[in-house]
């Protein structure tokens, strides 16, 4: 009963925000605020009151009015962020319209049935989402280029803990300091070969003058870029694997295709189509080899063997990730896993991935979990691992030793909070800002919005 009101729940959002923007292409809508060049429709806080209605929003204030004042917000950093030229990459609002949508699609059941409650094509649902993902992009780049410069130091943190009221320190949940091994099984070398060859036939029908976007669309198993035709979008060098970016800055020719290169996530070819300075954009092909079931088993096997060389303490936990993990990211740290959210060692259990949730469920703090599958969903690219819980720890108010990060987290936010605050103010007196009548008597948290 429990998920099929959270299923109804998100799809009444969802059909909410699809109504409203069908609303706006059929019938003349009206302009309550101008931000710069940007308007404010009714029907933009109109949508957001109803859907925040549907969410179980509880605020004590005129809702609507809040709302409205965010949306000033919004548009107060989108105005900056064209003034500035801060961009997003076209593949990251692609990344992000993709993750949503799976997101919903995960909710619902799968693709046929999301498509046929709206009645509309996967890829007509991810165009609706497009603009307005890009335009909170945006946004969020603005903001945290306001606060790039927020910097603190130990006893600023030891300092804010010392004069935090201590009513006022927040309850953290249990949490849980997670260690790993994981082995990926081995690709055999006919089917190394058999993917090289593959992408020198693509590389052969561009050179004879077939064209490249057509083939990634066809054959590439990037699926995030093969809908574009292969093509990333603008990236910096940093945002590339190293493989991959040595490669691609290289390149001079926009009709040639690179070599065939090997990254974590498979095999690549590559076309440029432009660069300026350090970014690029270009189009690739992406071919992964395929594991078959004898490649598993073995992983599997040796992986139990690793797991019997710990418990028979011959090497230690740590010992066997150095030697043995092929996770780079977390062998040289003895397996230490970190979370992607935070930074942190430290894991809440709606942040750890559901097959890790799973075997965590059975262990005590110390204890190893047995070899078990997951799918490394980032790379897609199948792994077997071992777990083990190096430490829970049990619900508890704040402490300078315990949760040294989160206070400084703690501090940061309220920092970048007071340097937003003080940016708006300042941008509110030099930005061309007119809102309607109908709207002036709301109860602003920032006073100069209605100065002129």
């Amino acid at each position: 009963m429990k998920k099929f009101i959270k299923i109804s729940t998100l799809l009444l959002a969802l059909t909410i925000s699809y109504q409203v923007v069908e609303a706006q292409t059929n019938v003349i809508d009206e302009v309550i605020a101008v931000v710069g060049d940007n308007a404010i429709l009714k029907s933009d806080i109109e949508h957001q009151y109803e859907q925040a209605l549907v969410e179980g929003a509880n605020y004590a204030g005129d809702l609507k009015c809040h709302l409205f004042e965010q949306a000033l917000i919004s548009k107060l950093l989108l105005n900056q962020a064209e003034l500035d030229s801060v961009e997003v990459g076209e593949n990251e609002v692609v990344n992000q319209v993709d993750q949503r949508v799976n997101y919903f699609i995960s909710q619902i059941g799968d693709k046929e049935k999301l498509e046929e409650y709206f009645n509309k094509s996967l890829l007509q649902i991810k165009r609706d989402q497009m603009e307005m993902v890009r335009t909170q992009m945006l946004t969020q780049r603005m903001q945290q280029e306001i606060t790039k410069d927020i910097n603190v130091t130990p006893a600023d943190i030891r300092g804010y803990y010392r004069n935090l009221p201590k009513d006022s320190l927040p309850m953290v949940p249990t949490q849980y300091e997670l260690q790993e091994i994981v082995l990926h099984p081995k690709v055999d070398q006919e089917e190394v070969d058999r993917v090289k060859a593959q992408l020198r036939g693509f590389q052969k029908q561009v050179n004879e003058g077939r064209d490249f976007a057509t083939l990634a669309v066809l054959y590439s198993e990037d699926k995030g870029s093969a809908t574009r035709g292969g093509e990333l979008g603008w990236m910096p060098r940093s945002s590339l694997v190293p493989e991959f970016a040595s490669v691609a800055f290289n390149m001079q020719d926009k009709k040639k295709v690179s070599k065939i290169v090997e990254t974590e996530f498979g095999y690549h070819i590559i076309q440029l189509i432009d660069r300026k300075g350090e970014r690029i954009n270009c189009r690739h092909i992406l071919i992964k080899p395929k594991i078959n079931d004898e490649a598993r088993k073995e992983a599997e096997a040796t992986l139990d063997t690793i797991r019997g060389l710990i418990v028979d303490e011959t090497m230690s936990f740590e010992e066997a990730a150095l030697r043995f993990s092929m996770n780079k990211d977390s062998r040289t740290s003895g397996g230490q896993m970190v979370n992607p959210q935070s930074g942190t060692a430290k894991f809440q259990m709606s942040e750890i991935p559901v097959a890790i949730n799973k075997e965590l469920q059975n262990l005590k703090e110390g204890e190893m979990s047995e070899s078990f599958f997951m799918l490394d969903e980032r790379k897609g690219k199948e792994t077997f691992r071992l777990l083990k819980l190096k430490r829970k720890s049990p619900p508890h108010k704040a402490s300078l030793k315990e949760d040294y990060q989160l206070l400084q987290s703690m501090l940061e936010n309220s920092m970048r909070k007071e340097t937003l605050d003080k940016w708006i103010i300042a941008k509110q007196l030099d930005t061309y800002i007119t809102i309607d009548e109908k709207w002036v008597n709301c109860d602003f948290e920032y006073s100069n919005w209605i100065t002129k």
